[in-house]
């Protein structure tokens, strides 16, 4: 017999999330960055670092929005949203700071449906366009964004961290007033089709291991 797939629900994060939200954190770079970042600078994350950061943004967020995605009880994955943090961004730019799944959720459809919230929640709040940053080797990431109508911009930028260099590009869409509505449902079943997951950017306030 073909399991049932659970329900996830899309919710707005409390400070209670925070651990949570760090585990999936920390554990999605250790298994999706394998290869694209050194091992010492992964194996050296700290989700109690990571824990304590995230609880002090979570209560003092005020422009800024953490969405996570609940299955079974349990947090599978979180995005942020913010205004863009960039010096050159236009008025009116929002930006997806961070998007992230645990493993085991991947390829259930989370990703695409946290993404999809995480767009509209955006544009609910009036932003006229979008950007986000990647790492410039993280060709899966790249994909999706640009099947998803995201253009790389030309901008880019690189972060140094102790033992590591992060390379990262910009990518740019315009977030227009139309889109599926069967991808902002904040109740869904995962579908079995094969998603690629996760939708990961490396690069947040809370990054710093």
């Amino acid at each position: 017999m073909r399991d049932v797939p659970s329900i996830v629900t899309i919710r707005q994060a409390t400070t209670a999330d925070a651990r949570a939200i760090a585990e999936v954190h920390v554990y999605s770079w250790q298994w999706a960055y394998r290869g694209l970042i050194p091992d010492s600078y992964l194996d050296r994350l700290s989700i109690d670092s990571r824990a304590e950061g995230h609880a002090q943004r979570l209560a003092a967020e005020t422009e800024g929005r953490t969405w996570v995605a609940e299955q079974e009880g349990r947090i599978a994955g979180f995005a942020t949203t913010v205004p863009s943090r960039d010096p050159d961004a236009p008025s009116g730019t929002g930006e997806l700071g961070a998007i992230y799944l645990r493993r085991e959720a991947a390829s259930q459809g989370i990703g695409r449906v946290l993404f999809a919230h995480a767009i509209h929640d955006l544009r609910q709040r009036g932003y006229q366009q979008a950007t986000l940053w990647v790492l410039d080797s993280n060709a899966r990431a790249r994909r999706f964004y640009e099947k998803s109508g995201w253009v790389a911009d030309g901008t880019t930028k690189t972060e140094e961290r102790p033992g590591v260099l992060l390379r990262e590009v910009r990518y740019r869409a315009s977030l227009r007033p139309e889109g599926d509505e069967a991808l902002r449902t904040e109740a869904f079943t995962p579908s079995s089709r094969g998603d690629i997951s996760p939708w990961e950017l490396p690069v947040d306030p809370l990054s710093k291991g």
